[in-house]
């Protein structure tokens, strides 16, 4: 059997057995755990073909429709087994030439202007509150990576040290007018109003986060300290000393890199401050993965750091501050998942199954590109003149 072939060259590390539709068995690799080895088990005849010639979709697409059943543990389990194996490396000759293909039909239809970028982020932001508060931490509802110190660190206690870490990074001081693009459910700036008193508004376009926000500053009695815009970050007015952007900047299609960076430029003052906190890819440039792009993020993009780093220089700002997250987002990741999986009786009554399986597969798949493939966070600080950044060392981040 061809696939059985092909993902014998996958699992060299640790095999699986692969049971296909007519329940013929087929041992792909060497098993280590032999009573009880991973078994991928396909349901429909034509998922051989399907899985070999492009698994970057359909795998997850079959997984979630439930045709495809993991035994003797679970859809987290078998996607870190098979990162584990791959590690970088491409998947294999066929789904090398779709992606490239997808790749030169990506860059040239991905359009994410105004009206499609609000309907993208509605698509994923708006989906429903519950989900998020299922398995987000409850403190200041971060949808990006914790800062974890310590190993047995609380993700409310990670996400709290990033933010802290951010407002040091920026400088910030009482009374400062700070722009927050991609405000999400406004947590950062509720906690960069009380900790440090700075004024902060946040632009969004999504209108359940935009209502979120706005009743989360009366309630905590902020409205004095934060403003609120459903707006595109190419329609921002005015000049800011302070901006920042937390897990926004996936959501720029390349093509408009160049624009984001143009308006970063214009929007800040020439004494200012702008820190982006962004996944990033350590390969070449590569088309979206098609399962997220299809289920989760419609019109999102990993940048590479070649693409980040290009389109700064262009537009005529300097790096002033670079860090890498190497091992926090699949952590953060793995949190998510589980408390999202104790609450999955509730998922199943509301949004059904399906969902539940396609929610799984998205969190674990994520955390394993995270552990095992291409994935990182990167934190930019960027400014337009080099005298803009504060007494020019590091110590007023990394002291306390």
């Amino acid at each position: 059997m061809l696939l059985a072939r092909f993902l014998s060259k996958i699992f060299k590390k640790e095999g699986i057995v692969l049971i296909d539709a007519l329940g013929q068995k087929y041992l792909c690799g060497e098993l280590k755990n032999k009573e009880k080895p991973i078994t991928l088990k396909l349901l429909k005849k034509n998922l051989n073909w399907k899985l070999l010639v492009y698994p970057e979709l359909y795998l997850g697409e079959e997984y979630y429709k439930g045709n495809i059943e993991i035994e003797n543990g679970t859809i987290y389990d078998f996607l870190n087994l098979a990162l584990n194996n791959l590690g970088r490396n491409k998947v294999n000759i066929y789904s090398t030439i779709v992606n490239n293909f997808r790749y030169a039909i990506q860059f040239l239809a991905q359009h994410n202007f105004t009206k499609v970028a609000k309907r993208n982020a509605q698509h994923h932001y708006d989906r429903g509150e519950d989900i998020y508060d299922w398995m987000l931490d409850s403190e200041h509802r971060q949808y990006s990576c914790g800062l974890f110190k310590e190993a047995n660190e609380s993700l409310e206690q990670a996400q709290t040290n990033k933010l802290l870490h951010i407002g040091k990074k920026l400088d910030l001081k009482k009374g400062e007018r700070i722009l927050e693009i991609g405000c999400g459910w406004g947590g950062a700036g509720r906690y960069y109003a009380k900790k440090f008193g700075c004024q902060v508004h946040g632009i969004t376009l999504s209108q359940n986060q935009l209502n979120y926000c706005k009743e989360k500053a009366r309630e905590q009695k902020l409205d004095n300290f934060l403003s609120y815009e459903l707006c595109d970050y190419r329609e921002v007015k005015g000049t800011w000393k302070k901006i920042y952007n937390i897990g926004f900047y996936e959501h720029i299609s390349p093509k408009f890199y160049k624009t984001f960076w143009n308006q970063i430029k214009n929007l800040l003052t020439d004494d200012g401050i702008c820190l982006t906190h962004s996944i990033c890819s350590v390969n070449q440039p590569s088309p979206s993965n098609p399962f997220i792009t299809k289920y989760i993020f419609p019109g999102g993009k990993v940048p590479t750091t070649s693409q980040i780093t290009q389109n700064i220089e262009n537009a005529g700002l300097i790096i002033s501050g670079w860090e890498a997250y190497i091992d926090m987002y699949n952590r953060t990741l793995d949190i998510w998942r589980q408390r999202f999986l104790k609450n999955a009786d509730k998922a199943k009554r509301k949004y059904g199954a399906d969902f539940v399986r396609l929610w799984d597969f998205y969190l674990s798949s994520c955390s394993a590109a995270f552990k095992y493939a291409d994935l990182l966070v990167y934190q930019i600080e960027t400014v337009k003149n080099f005298t803009s950044v504060p007494y020019r060392t590091r110590d007023r981040i990394y002291n306390n």
